[in-house]
């Protein structure tokens, strides 16, 4: 187990970057932890480093490279995607470049600017559609345009919002949907296809998750993706050849991504605004030959949205509903079940009931063994990553909701909320 940890982190760091940089959507392949000691738990308006107000809205995340802040905003009203360039220092919009979208039904939870983009040292990569048209795009870290690729429509009653990410010199994409399924990697620099595998199409195909990349102890590294169609499948990232896959994973549609803990893959799905369970695979092998197979599988109560943070050998599964399990990954046992409702909110409801006064479709981010769950409410609340107990070490009130999740680098922490963007915590700016 020890090697398998050893080994996905040296991936990580060979995969993404610097240690101090946020290039993805939850930050270094997809794990959502960082190591930074300088973050408070609760902070007042005064502890705030700078605040700038975005033109529009939406649920992606902040990404960034160095003092390069990227994240893009929608226009509900009138359509439009936005794409900024901020001053992580500062928070000055350095850069803006606008995108015409017609304005077209999709799931009023959804917005136009719900996928978050990847960066490197040279561009910054987004995806983003219309029903006529998933557009995958490469803007230097100046917004210039380096190249555009148009994947053709996307089909869906919900839109899209499944974010890309970056594996050596290409670029990765899911393209889930009710219409023509696939995944595609271009080359970085060029945008061109190195490669594209077909993915079948069923009744709700569509899928939201973000891969991330899984290295088996002794073996090649692959990419896991997550979906109804396909359930979860491990691709090859330098030809998409399926190195194994499990198709049988879910009934549900898949909106959170997929994880690792003790050597298995994880996933859950859900359905009419609730998870509907989670599934523990353990993955398949191709020198023996051994198929996946579940290790366990735990029903509802089931994180849809929010995607899952690991600590050692527990997974912190934020629901939905305002709840957290904290799981022994291995076993599959639950150590705790709590509700994160402040203890002056109403009364803690039945689990079965789905009742809270407290709600997240934004993912946890664990600093310092701290678990930091940003409300779409408009409250962060922390929680410290013990199997032991549920400990809240603090309460922030936002000013505003989030379904975004927040990106941590040098010491910092950057939180969007629905009309802002603001950055917490290291030392104070001069």
């Amino acid at each position: 187990m020890r090697t398998v940890s050893c080994l996905l982190t040296i991936l990580i760091a060979a995969a993404t970057g610097p240690a101090q940089e946020w290039t993805r959507f939850r930050g270094p392949n997809g794990t959502a932890t960082s190591p930074a000691k300088t973050i408070p738990v609760q902070w007042t308006e005064k502890d705030i480093h700078w605040k700038t107000e975005l033109p529009g809205s939406g649920h992606s995340s902040p990404v960034l490279w160095g003092e390069r802040l990227f994240i893009t905003t929608g226009d509900e009203k009138d359509g439009g995607l936005r794409v900024l360039g901020l001053n992580a220092k500062t928070g000055a919009i350095l850069w803006r470049r606008d995108f015409p979208i017609s304005p077209f039904p999709k799931n009023p939870l959804n917005t136009f600017a719900s996928a978050t983009p990847a960066v490197d040292a040279e561009r910054v990569y987004l995806a983003w559609s219309t029903p006529e048209r998933l557009t995958l795009a490469a803007f230097d870290h100046n917004g210039k345009t380096v190249w555009e690729r148009d994947l053709g429509p996307f089909v869906s009653q919900h839109s899209s919002g499944a974010s890309p990410i970056l594996y050596e010199d290409r670029v990765v994409l899911p393209n889930y949907q009710d219409g023509v399924s696939f995944i595609v990697a271009v080359d970085a620099k060029t945008g061109k296809t190195r490669w594209q595998t077909p993915r079948k199409t069923v009744n709700e195909s569509a899928a939201y998750g973000t891969p991330f990349v899984f290295q088996p102890a002794g073996g090649k590294p692959v990419l896991i993706f997550s979906s109804k169609t396909h359930g979860i499948s491990a691709i090859n990232p330098d030809d998409g050849s399926v190195v194994w896959e499990y198709d049988q994973a879910y009934t549900y549609r898949a909106v959170s991504s997929p994880f690792t803990a003790a050597g298995l893959i994880f996933g859950t799905c859900g359905g009419g605004g609730v998870g509907r369970g989670l599934v523990a695979l353990r993955p398949g092998d191709p020198k023996s030959g051994r198929q996946p197979e579940v290790a366990y599988r735990i029903p509802k109560p089931a994180p849809y949205v929010p995607t899952s943070v690991v600590v050692g050998d527990h997974a912190y599964l934020l629901h939905d509903n305002g709840y957290v399990t904290c799981l022994h990954a291995p076993s599959g046992e639950t150590r705790w079940y709590e509700t994160l409702a402040s203890s002056d909110a109403p009364a803690k409801q039945p689990a079965s009931k789905g009742k809270s006064s407290i709600h997240f479709f934004s993912s946890p981010v664990c600093v310092d063994g701290k678990l930091y769950c940003a409300s779409r409410e408009g409250e962060m609340v922390v929680v410290q990553a013990s199997p032991d107990k549920c400990k809240v070490l603090g309460r922030t009130p936002l000013g505003e909701g989030t379904q975004a999740t927040p990106a941590v680098a040098g010491g910092r922490m950057f939180v969007r909320t629905e009309k802002h963007v603001f950055c917490v915590g290291g030392s104070k700016q001069p």
